[in-house]
């Protein structure tokens, strides 16, 4: 019995005959269900213990660095329980195997192909062979960006709160913020604070240094103490994730300003106003913070924000969306098709074609995913018709997108999801962690190496 029972929790053996796909779902799914265990027991709670649906609802919530909450995490959680809920947002922004990687070049153990194929997926754009360095990079870049956000925000929270207190508070805000989680330990998320200059650039700082990704930050790096710039070569993938995260937060910050100047940011001061539209702007890609009250913006504001959440943050980053790049390849394939051009031409290079695939096929899934997900939605949370409201549909399909694109945001319907709503939210925050990308790595990196090609055919489109 002892025998059977190791072996079905042998985990060499689980690396050695699962695909890398199955096993990142695996440790993502475990880390969960450990983290729902945690916070469903009575230290982990302030008042009765959670309801278990609750507990994995917060777990996968953190795990996915996503920041749905049915539960206020500064006044429900104990400080055990919030430290569960943070060590869920770590371990999940720096993925699972960036850690079982690390570990393994620690003990000084031999790493498997298909463990390594994990962190390429996950972390690089192209092949790299010292990837032992690179998961070392991962993990100081990360603890340098964590430290850094920590010490500025005591600053701000210390005279405030104390100092034990003040420094839990900056320690919890900038990994959440840095892995963009979105979780905070204040009601209100950071509305109260709005008009903190300092708060409010660290925070957003943090967020966007989270969202590039790593190998753009060490790619920005590099280039600053490289001695002789002009022989430094700047990748695609960095001047096109750099350009459209820019392009991105600019369209935000203008159209968020102009939308609600004369609503939600009626009696703000001009410093608040202009603060306000920049951090929506940039949480609403990722991270799920929010400065201003989502449930009072405009519906066109809502649905601006719906479409930054979709698209999230860059690859090989603790963002989620169906990525930066992938939006980049589209408007590149529009801009090369007015111009009767059939390649994807960017910066004198050429897009492979199978690339222009990966983007439409995980595109096509999260659009699928996600409507059919709304659907469901809206019949187990309004199965009475008279019951509905008049932003019922926009309300969740918000929570929907916000959910897959692991964003965090809400129009404040999370708290009032019933069980098969929030089992429904649960399966949409994993998927958009670990679902979307593993799919499409599987039908698109699976070459059938004698795949039939038929005699070619055109039909109308248009």
């Amino acid at each position: 019995m002892n025998n059977k029972f190791l072996q079905i929790f042998n985990f060499g053996r689980l690396i050695k005959f699962n695909s890398p796909n199955q096993l990142l779902i695996f440790y993502y799914f475990l880390s969960i269900l450990t983290g729902a265990v945690l916070l469903s027991t009575q230290w982990a709670s302030t008042s009765e213990p959670l309801s278990f649906i609750d507990s994995l609802f917060t777990a996968t919530s953190a795990q996915c660095v996503t920041g749905l909450i049915v539960v206020d995490t500064g006044s429900r959680f104990t400080l055990f329980g919030q430290i569960v809920i943070l060590a869920l947002i770590q371990i999940g922004g720096l993925g699972i195997m960036t850690f079982s990687i690390y570990l393994f070049v620690y003990l000084k153990r031999n790493v498997s192909f298909r463990s390594r194929m994990i962190i390429q997926d996950t972390l690089m754009h192209t092949p790299i062979s010292d990837w032992k360095n690179l998961t070392g990079k991962v993990i100081k870049m990360t603890m340098f960006f964590e430290g850094a956000g920590a010490i500025l925000l005591s600053f701000f929270f210390v005279p405030r709160f104390g100092l034990l207190k003040g420094i839990y508070h900056s320690v919890f805000h900038s990994i959440s913020a840095f892995c963009n989680a979105g979780f905070s330990t204040f009601s209100d998320s950071l509305i109260q604070y709005k008009d903190s200059l300092l708060v409010n650039i660290v925070v957003m700082s943090l967020i966007f240094f989270g969202g590039i990704g790593f190998l753009v930050i060490n790619e920005i790096h590099e280039y600053f103490i490289d001695k002789d710039r002009k022989m430094f070569r700047i990748s695609l993938h960095t001047k096109i994730v750099l350009v459209t995260t820019f392009v991105l937060i600019i369209s935000g910050f203008v159209a968020f300003w102009i939308l609600e100047d004369g609503n939600s940011m009626a009696a703000f001061t001009y410093k608040e106003r202009f603060l306000s539209s920049m951090f929506q702007s940039v949480t609403a890609r990722t991270a799920g913070f929010n400065t201003v009250d989502i449930s009072s913006l405009r519906s066109s504001t809502n649905l601006m924000i719906i479409i930054l959440m979709f698209v999230g943050g860059s690859p090989g980053s603790a963002a989620g969306g169906i990525k930066t790049t992938t939006l980049a390849i589209f408007f590149i394939i529009i801009k090369n098709g007015f111009k009767g051009s059939p390649h994807a031409n960017i910066f004198n290079r050429t897009l492979p074609k199978d690339l222009i695939m990966k983007a439409f096929t995980i595109t096509a899934l999260a659009l699928s995913f996600t409507f059919i997900a709304v659907f469901f939605l809206l019949i187990v949370q309004s199965p009475v018709l008279v019951e509905e409201g008049n932003r019922e549909f926009l309300s969740y399909f918000f929570e929907a997108v916000s959910a897959i694109g692991t964003v965090g945001l809400s129009m404040g319907v999370t708290s009032s999801l019933t069980p098969l709503g929030k089992i429904i939210t649960t399966v949409l925050m994993f998927v958009g962690r670990v679902g979307i990308l593993t799919i499409a790595f599987s039908v698109i990196k699976r070459e059938e190496p004698n795949s039939t090609r038929y005699a070619e055919e055109n039909i109308m489109l248009g």
